[in-house]
C-alpha cells in the first residue's frame, strides 16, 4: 500500500520536514523571509491529523489576520477532506470571541454583546469625557484611548494601576468609567476581548482544565508578534502538558508600538524547556545579492537568535543605490525606472515603492500622477470603514440591542431629520439623571418630542423584522426604511460610491452564513434566537474591519509604508528615504533598542524584494514644510559594498536585462486521491505517526515506514537529535 504521508511530505526540504514532523512536544521554528512558514504550519496540522496524533477538536491554529486564517482554511480543505471550519483555527480575537459568545454568563456579559471597533471606541470614549466634564485640552481622547488599551494589553484594569502624578490619577479614573460604561451598555473592544477571556481562565479552574485538556496541539502564527497579555492567554491553555508549536522571526519583529514583545520568543523557549529552535533558513523569494544584503545588515543586531538566510538561485543582480540631490530628483528616478521596467516587460503590479513615514508619499505620488503612471495606496478606507457602511451597521446594531448608546448617536440625525444637538444633550441628561439608557430616555420623552418619537418608530419597525425576515431582508429595510439609500441618491457626484457600497453591503448579507463565519460558534439557543444571524454578521463586520481588501482594477504602481509591506513580496521594490533621522527615524534614537526596530525594519524592507532591488536617498528633502539635509543612512553602510551598484541620477536609467530562470513554487500540489487519510497500516508493530522511544535518540514519531519481510525501515523525528532512518530488526525502539 502506498505510503499516505508520502504525498503531504512531499517537496519539504529537511528543516521544513524536521518542523513539520516534530514529535508533540513544545517547539520554536525560527522561520527566515520567505522560507515557506504557511506551508510548514499547515502541513503540520495536516500530519497531526493524518497521523493520528491529533483530531480537529485537539488543536487550536492562531493566526494574526482573518487572512492568514483563511488561507490555512483553505490549504487544510485542500489537503485533508475534514470538516475545518470546526477547528479553532482564527486570530487572537477571533478566537477570544468565539470563547466569550460560548461563555459569555461566566464572563459576566450580556448574550448580545457587542464589538467596539477602534472608531466606534473613540467615540464612547468622546461621549464619555463630555459627561465627565472634561475638555479635550485636558485628556485628548486618543490619548485615553491609547492608554485604556495599552494597560489592557499588559493584563491590567484601572484597580491594579498605580498613579504617580495627578494627570495619570485622572486617566485612571477615566480607565474605571470607562469600563463601567462599557458594562453597561454590553460592548466590548478589541483589547477587551483578550484580557476577559485571559481573566475569565485564569479565575475558572474548572473551564481552565476543559480546555487545557481539550487543546493538545497549540499551533502560533507570526509569534515574534505576540505581546505579554497574548503570551500569557496561550500559557493559560497550553497548561504543563500541550505541545505548543511557535512559528516566527525574531528579526521580523516590527510592532513593538502596538506592545508586540519580541522577547517572548526567548521567554518560550525557557518557559517551555525547548533547548534550540528549528531554523528554516532556506530561501525560496529572493535572489543571492538581496539576502546577502539582508544578512550582513541584521547581523549588527544584539541578542538574536540567530539565522542566516540561503538560496538556491543565483545571485541575480546587484542592489541599485542612487544618492539624488533633492526628493524631487529621487522621485523622478522612481517614474523613469518603472517606465523603463515596464518596456522590459515587468508587471506594473508586481513593483512596490516603499517608504518609512507616509509623509513621504506625497512628492512620490505628485511625480507619478503627472507622468501618468497609475498607482495605488495600500491600504486605503476599508469597506467596514467607510461612512455608509458604518452607518447601516449602527441601525442594525439597534435593531438587536436599542440600548447601544454609541449607535444610537450615530444615527439618531442622520440622515437629517430635525434632532438637534439640544434634543440630543437633553436625552443624555435625562439618561444620566434616571440611570437609564438613551433608547430608554427616547421612549420615555417621544410623546413630548414628535421628532425623536418618529425616529424610535423608526427603531421599532426594523426590530420587527428580527424572526419575521432573514438577514437579507433585514439588511434591505435598513438601507432603504433608514433614509440611507435615499438620502445617497440625491447627492451627486462622488456619492454614487456609497450608493455602491451599501448595494454591497446587502449583497454581503446574502453571501453571508453564519456558521461558516470564521469567529463564531452555535450556541445551544441559536436554533430559537432570531437574532442571532445578526449577531454574527455584526461580530464578523467588526472583526474584519481594519482587514486590508485585495484591490481590483487595472494593474498599479504599489505605495506603502514598511510596516504595511510586512507579509508581502514584489519582483522589484524601490526603498526610498535612506537618511539619518528619516530612516532610521530620528524618535527610534532616542529610545532603548529603538535602532534595532529600525534595523529590523529595513531587514524586512529588504526581503520583499524577489529580483530587483533600489535604494535611494536624498540630499535635502522637504518634510513638514521644512527642508531638511540628509546624509545617508547607516543601514546602507552595513550592507556590503560587493552587493551594492551605485547609480549616477545623470546617467538615466539602467535597466539591467531580466533574468530568465524562474524558480518553481515552492507549494507543491497533491493529487486527489492523496488527500484521504489512508487506513492506520501495520510495519512490524508500529504505525505512521506513533510516538516511541529509543535508549540513545529519546521520544520521537514515525514520520515514514517500508514494510521489510519480518521486519520494517521506520523513518523517526526524534526533534532535536535528528531524523534517523532505524531498522526494528536491530534497533531497539518501544513505544508510547
Amino acid at each position: 500500500m502506498e505510503n499516505p504521508s508520502s504525498s503531504l511530505l512531499s517537496g519539504l526540504n529537511p528543516e521544513q520536514l524536521a518542523a513539520v514532523t516534530w514529535p508533540p512536544a513544545p517547539a520554536l521554528v525560527l522561520a527566515g523571509a520567505g522560507s515557506g512558514k504557511t506551508r510548514v504550519l499547515t502541513t503540520r496540522i495536516a500530519w497531526l491529523l493524518q497521523s493520528g496524533q491529533a483530531s480537529i477538536h485537539s488543536v487550536l491554529a492562531v493566526t494574526f489576520t482573518n487572512k492568514a486564517a483563511k488561507e490555512m482554511q483553505l490549504r487544510l480543505g485542500a489537503m485533508l477532506p475534514i470538516p475545518v471550519r470546526a477547528m479553532w483555527l482564527g486570530t487572537f480575537h477571533g478566537l477570544c470571541h468565539r470563547f466569550l459568545r460560548l461563555h459569555y454568563r461566566d464572563a459576566g456579559l450580556p448574550a448580545a454583546f457587542q464589538i467596539l471597533d477602534s472608531g466606534d471606541q473613540l467615540s464612547l470614549i468622546k461621549r464619555l469625557l463630555k459627561s465627565l466634564n472634561i475638555p479635550d485640552e485636558s485628556i485628548a481622547p486618543r490619548s485615553l484611548q491609547g492608554f485604556i488599551n495599552a494597560q489592557k494589553e499588559a493584563g491590567l484594569r484601572a484597580g491594579s494601576l498605580d498613579a504617580p502624578d495627578p494627570h495619570t490619577q485622572r486617566l485612571i479614573e477615566c480607565y474605571a468609567a470607562y469600563d463601567a460604561l462599557c458594562n453597561q451598555e454590553g460592548v466590548v473592544d478589541f483589547a477587551e476581548l483578550m484580557l476577559r477571556s485571559y481573566e475569565l481562565l485564569q479565575a475558572n479552574a474548572a473551564l481552565r482544565s476543559h480546555y487545557q485538556n481539550r487543546f493538545k496541539h497549540i499551533l502560533v502564527d507570526e509569534f515574534q508578534d505576540t505581546n505579554k497579555l497574548q503570551y500569557a492567554w496561550l500559557k493559560l491553555l497550553a497548561g504543563e502538558h500541550a505541545a505548543v508549536f511557535a512559528v516566527g522571526d525574531d528579526d521580523q519583529s516590527i510592532y513593538r508600538f502596538r506592545g508586540a514583545h519580541v522577547g517572548n520568543m526567548a521567554a518560550l523557549m525557557r518557559e517551555f524547556a525547548i533547548d534550540e529552535p528549528i531554523k528554516l533558513e532556506q530561501n525560496y523569494r529572493s535572489d543571492g545579492h538581496i539576502l546577502t544584503a539582508a544578512n550582513a545588515l541584521i547581523a549588527h543586531n544584539n541578542g538574536r537568535l540567530g539565522k542566516n538566510l540561503r538560496t538556491d538561485a543565483d545571485a541575480g543582480e546587484k542592489i541599485r543605490l542612487l544618492q539624488a540631490i533633492s526628493d524631487n530628483e529621487e522621485a523622478q528616478f522612481v517614474v523613469d525606472e518603472a517606465r523603463a521596467l515596464q518596456r522590459e516587460g515587468w508587471d506594473l503590479a508586481q513593483m512596490a515603492v516603499l517608504y518609512r513615514s507616509n509623509a513621504q508619499s506625497r512628492i512620490l505620488e505628485q511625480a507619478l500622477f503627472r507622468a501618468g503612471i497609475p498607482y495605488k495606496i495600500y491600504g486605503g478606507l476599508r469597506f467596514y470603514e467607510r461612512q455608509e457602511i458604518k452607518h447601516a451597521l449602527a441601525y442594525l446594531r439597534l435593531a438587536v440591542n436599542p440600548h447601544d448608546d454609541n449607535a444610537l448617536l450615530r444615527v439618531i440625525n442622520f440622515p437629517t431629520r430635525g434632532i438637534g444637538t439640544r434634543t440630543v444633550e437633553n436625552l443624555q441628561a435625562t439618561a444620566s439623571a434616571e440611570g437609564v439608557s438613551l433608547w430608554q430616555a427616547a421612549c420615555s420623552t417621544g410623546g413630548k418630542q414628535a421628532k425623536v418619537a418618529a425616529f424610535v418608530r423608526l427603531i421599532e419597525a426594523l426590530q420587527s423584522h428580527i424572526g419575521s425576515s432573514n438577514l437579507a431582508e433585514t439588511m434591505l429595510a435598513v438601507v432603504h426604511d433608514s433614509g440611507l439609500m435615499a438620502h445617497y441618491q440625491n447627492q451627486k457626484g462622488e456619492h454614487q460610491e456609497r450608493i455602491d457600497n451599501l448595494n454591497e453591503l446587502i449583497n454581503a448579507a446574502v453571501a453571508f452564513k453564519p456558521l461558516e463565519s470564521n469567529f463564531e460558534v452555535l450556541p445551544e439557543n441559536a436554533a430559537t434566537d432570531p437574532a442571532w444571524p445578526i449577531l454574527a454578521f455584526l461580530s464578523n463586520a467588526a472583526l474584519e474591519s481594519g482587514e486590508h481588501q485585495a484591490l481590483a482594477g487595472e494593474a498599479a504602481l504599489q505605495l506603502m509604508t514598511i510596516h504595511a509591506a510586512k507579509g508581502l513580496e514584489f519582483n522589484a521594490v524601490f526603498l526610498t528615504g535612506l537618511e539619518e533621522g528619516l530612516f532610521p527615524s530620528e524618535y527610534s534614537l532616542a529610545e532603548r533598542d529603538g535602532l534595532e526596530e529600525e534595523r529590523r525594519l529595513m531587514y524586512v524592507a529588504i526581503t520583499r524584494a524577489r529580483k530587483r532591488l533600489y535604494i535611494s536617498m536624498a540630499q535635502q528633502r522637504l518634510l513638514h514644510g521644512q527642508t531638511h539635509f540628509g546624509v545617508v543612512s547607516r543601514f546602507v553602510d552595513e550592507i556590503p559594498a560587493a552587493v551594492l551598484h551605485h547609480l549616477s541620477p545623470a546617467s538615466g536609467s539602467l535597466v539591467a536585462q531580466q533574468h530568465s530562470s524562474q524558480r518553481s513554487n515552492p507549494f507543491h500540489s497533491r493529487s486527489p486521491a492523496a488527500q484521504t487519510p489512508e487506513k492506520a497500516q501495520n510495519y512490524a508493530g508500529f504505525t505512521l505517526g506513533q510516538n516511541v522511544r529509543h535508549a540513545k535518540f529519546g521520544t520521537g514519531v514515525i514520520i515514514d515506514a517500508v514494510n521489510k519481510g519480518d521486519s520494517a525501515k521506520l523513518t523517526v523525528n526524534f526533534g532535536k537529535n535528528g531524523i534517523k532512518v532505524l531498522d526494528t530488526a536491530a534497533a531497539k525502539l518501544s513505544p508510547l
